[in-house]
């Protein structure tokens, strides 16, 4: 087989065929049906591990592939699932049965577009929500994402979609730029781009934030508890790394209790970022507590998630398990102004997904932390990327995640339990009303 597999794993939190989790406006929306961060960036989808791309869509951009290609990619994807995928059983399906179908369709004759989509739909019929196959481009789109950074031209924000409240949320701004200059704040809801709102078009209004530096864009804004307002923000291009929000909050009773938000582990600067944060927070004066949270974090590389575990926690910490074995879990302790003995507290949600999951379910297995909010939807299975001589790539789920204490809990199944359960829709509280952190203050105090 020509295809190598990637060293770097990865967990997708949603795979519907044609649906993005997370991307860019401008290039691809997420899908109504999914809560996942986004950039407001006109530069490339922010396709990372944590991300589904959609399905490919008839673009003149694709190379074309005659029959005999498109067959040999097909065998390679097929053998690929057949020998390597988590269950066995294939969740039902009949995978020589549909070997037997998609080579009559290429015999038939498929354009590349449709031998792309169709590939996408086989892997999506395996119904584990989470393996997807992308075409070349998606595949370039990925990779450069990973380590691009920031660097695109927008208002800077980073932004999730509440398609029940047909609106897109604010989840922090970049320091300096437009939006923070204009006032909007995490908790913030975009309710329309140049007067165009969710209603009218779907995650695409967000579209209309793409535009050139120097550029006008008018916005209308809720903070949350108030009444909407417009504002014109002017377009700039937004560089530098991804903002970690943090600062010390204090109990009620007098406590001083670090506050982190982590928003995703797709980008490969967010360990050493985590770690710039505690330092700053532990220059602040000795903290007594801190509060992660990862109700926004949809995942993403399983290297940038054990970087990020390595400032609270160290050594086994669970297994990575297959068709074949078991692979420990080693985590390198990293302790930046005594993280790795702070009492913690992590805040999940239904917007907590993959590595995110994992990491937090770790912490709460070790005793490290105590777990906040609400139960999350479970999506721990974790994929195996690999890469075929066209530049497509299949992500498929290869592995689960056993916690170490509890080596029976079925965190794809049930998801992370908090040992608090507490409701805060992000867009209806702020820092200071959310009672997920008034009860992890509360919590410190006990």
């Amino acid at each position: 087989m020509s295809h190598r597999n990637k060293t770097i794993l990865m967990l997708v939190t949603l795979g519907l065929s044609a649906l993005a989790c997370q991307t860019v406006t401008g290039v691809f929306s997420p899908s109504p049906q999914n809560n996942f961060p986004i950039p407001d960036s006109t530069a490339v989808p922010t396709y990372a591990p944590d991300v589904t791309p959609p399905a490919p869509t008839p673009t003149s951009t694709l190379v074309p592939l005659n029959g005999q290609e498109q067959q040999a990619i097909f065998d390679e994807l097929w053998d690929v699932v057949n020998e390597e995928y988590l269950y066995e059983d294939f969740n039902g399906v009949d995978w020589d049965a549909a070997y037997i179908e998609f080579s009559q369709k290429i015999t038939d004759g498929m354009s590349s577009e449709d031998f792309y989509f169709g590939a996408d739909e086989l892997i999506f019929n395996l119904g584990d929500e989470h393996s997807i196959y992308l075409n070349p481009q998606v595949v370039a789109w990925e990779d450069a994402e990973y380590d691009r950074g920031s660097d695109y031209v927008g208002i800077g924000i980073w932004i999730e979609m509440v398609p029940d409240r047909e609106r897109a949320v604010v989840l922090l701004t970049f320091p300096g730029g437009p939006a923070d200059q204009a006032g909007i704040q995490a908790h913030d809801s975009i309710v329309s781009v140049e007067g165009v709102t969710y209603a009218d078009a779907d995650m695409f209004y967000l579209d209309r934030l793409d535009g050139v530096a120097g550029t006008p864009v008018t916005l209308t804004v809720q903070s949350p508890g108030e009444e909407p307002r417009q504002l014109t923000v002017v377009r700039d291009r937004i560089t530098g790394s991804l903002p970690i929000p943090h600062f010390v909050a204090t109990t009620p009773a007098g406590q001083k209790i670090g506050y982190l938000l982590v928003p995703t582990f797709s980008d490969g600067s967010i360990g050493d970022l985590v770690g710039e944060a505690l330092d700053e927070l532990g220059a602040e004066g000795e903290l007594d507590g801190l509060i992660i949270d990862q109700r926004m974090n949809s995942g993403g590389y399983d290297t940038v998630m054990a970087d990020t575990l390595g400032y609270f926690a160290s050594g086994l910490v669970g297994h990575f398990s297959n068709r074949s074995k078991d692979t420990p879990l080693r985590i390198t302790r990293r302790n930046v102004s005594g993280s790795a003995s702070l009492p913690l507290v992590v805040l999940v949600g239904e917007g907590t997904a993959s590595f995110a999951e994992i990491f937090s379910g770790i912490l709460q297995d070790l005793g490290r932390a105590t777990v906040i909010g609400e139960t999350t939807l479970g999506n721990v299975e974790i994929l195996w990327g690999y890469d075929f001589e066209d530049g497509s790539r299949a992500w498929i789920a290869h592995d689960t995640f056993i916690p170490l204490n509890q080596p029976e809990a079925n965190w794809e199944k049930l998801g992370i339990i908090p040992s608090f359960e507490v409701s805060a829709p992000w867009d209806l509280y702020t820092f200071d009303t959310d009672p997920a952190i008034l009860k992890a203050l509360e919590y410190f105090d006990l």
